[in-house]
């Protein structure tokens, strides 16, 4: 029998339109080796590791009459070069360029009729360098059976060993309309009210168990009974969006750690909370000493045996903490313990450290900002301004083959009626901010990118004797 979708997973299909798709990409920037990085070596690195990843090869399958949830199937006419394409910007390529090509893949929903990723080199960056966006649908990644690309294809080393299969790959027969339906008849006997809610979920298009979950969820957090204030951040989102980033440097980010107190993570959250200050002010809000930015943060929380320590596994529990970013508080300093003291308040709920999140195999992060997607997804957009990951990575050269990655931005969806989602990654020294800004609401998305690096340098002064 073909494997179900869960309720969570099927929530993403169904409630995804033009405006808001369900996926989350990531922009990996190489260094074009001496031997070359060419469009064939990244398709045959790719086939290479599919077998890692069955659920790749797979595509949605509707059963009839919406009588239980859709199946994973074998797609039998998989074509790995439908889902890796390639592109190029007019030499030389500059940033601006490429995440403007960004932003509008971003836009453009997975094609449900197909497994749901899609890969693109692009090429014409500066200094030869090549660029790398995966785009993976939230209904595919969840951490256990199934993870992100950028944590299969990436080594430690550029002489990793080519992988083999060890038979080819022959797609399973798939399963005629007669099939799902009894299928479905027989999960229908063992759980009969599932029937009625998956023909409410289908039809409707609104009804998601998602939701139902993050009901409890919110209701288990006292935060969540004071909705936040309203403003430029919550407004409608068009079909359109735009990208831009900022870079720091772990080790500045270390330093305001050492000489404060709290989490590097503490930090990230107060360089976003001074960003958002200044950002507000170029914009003629107001902004008094109790203005609140209220971002969901979700964090990677211990799952039975899933604790980082088998390569791959990082288990499906993420923990969404409802955060109040003081950015009406104009001493960094203070906004710093601000954020500390809110972290603190959530108590320990089994996070996993830094460190054991580094000890994952492959390349962890894109996987965890999925399921930090996925978390703020399932809760009432009512209840936060914005939806911020942060994820730790290895502090050493990862490589796509022999070609060395120099930097990895996560690129967040957006939710509806939110016009910013911010992902962080930190990885070989560096910290890099991906923000996703809707193209109507969010047309100043760069300059918030600049502030953020602005105000990591604020954060500096502060530390420097």
């Amino acid at each position: 029998m073909p494997e179900r979708l869960s309720a969570l997973d099927a929530s993403f299909l169904y409630l995804e339109d033009q405006a808001t798709p369900m996926h989350v990409a990531g922009v990996a920037v190489f260094r074009r080796p001496r031997s070359g990085f060419a469009y064939a070596q990244l398709v045959s690195l790719i086939e290479q590791r599919l077998p890692l990843v069955p659920r790749y090869r797979q595509k949605v399958a509707t059963v009839p009459g919406y009588l239980a949830r859709p199946v994973w199937v074998d797609d039998p006419d998989f074509d790995v070069a439908y889902h890796v394409r390639r592109s190029a910007l007019p030499k030389p390529g500059s940033d601006e360029q490429l995440f403007d090509l960004v932003a509008r893949l971003m836009a453009r929903p997975l094609d449900q009729n197909r497994p749901l990723w899609e890969a693109y080199l692009i090429e014409g960056l500066a200094q030869g360098h090549v660029a790398l966006v995966t785009k993976t649908h939230q209904a595919m990644v969840d951490g256990v059976r199934t993870i992100d690309f950028g944590q299969i294809i990436l080594e430690s080393s550029p002489h990793a060993p080519e992988t083999d299969p060890d038979e080819p790959w022959l797609p399973r027969r798939m399963p005629g309309p007669t099939k799902l339906v009894m299928d479905a008849v027989s999960d229908t006997v063992r759980s009969p009210r599932e029937v009625v809610e998956n023909v409410r979920s289908a039809v409707s298009d609104v009804v998601s168990t998602s939701q139902k979950v993050a009901a409890a969820i919110v209701s288990a957090i006292g935060i969540a009974t004071h909705p936040p204030t309203g403003g430029p951040l919550n407004a409608p989102v068009s079909k359109a969006r735009l990208f831009a980033v900022a870079r720091a440097r772990l080790e500045d980010l270390r330093s305001v750690r050492q000489g404060h107190g709290g989490t590097v993570h503490d930090v990230v959250l107060a360089v976003i909370s001074g960003a958002l200050r200044s950002w507000l002010l170029s914009r003629g809000e107001q902004v008094t000493s109790s203005t609140r930015v209220r971002a969901l943060v979700p964090l990677a929380v211990r799952d039975g045996d899933a604790d980082g320590t088998v390569p791959g596994m990082l288990g499906n529990k993420v923990s969404a903490h409802l955060v109040d970013l003081p950015v009406g508080e104009p001493n960094p300093f203070v906004r710093l313990q601000h954020i500390s003291h809110a972290m603190r308040a959530h108590g320990d709920v089994g996070l996993v450290a830094a460190s054991a999140l580094l000890g994952v195999g492959g390349f962890a992060p894109p996987t965890l900002h999925s399921l930090g997607a996925r978390a703020a997804a399932s809760f009432s957009q009512r209840v936060f301004n914005l939806v911020i990951t942060n994820v730790p990575g290895p502090q050493v050269p990862l490589y796509a083959g022999q070609a060395r990655m120099t930097e990895m931005f996560p690129v967040m969806p957006l939710n509806k009626n939110q016009a910013l989602a911010i992902g962080v990654t930190s990885y070989d020294g560096g910290v890099y901010f991906g923000l996703t800004g809707d193209r109507s609401a969010m047309s100043d998305v760069a300059a918030l990118a600049r502030m953020v690096e602005e105000s990591v340098e604020e954060l500096m002064t502060t530390v420097r004797v």
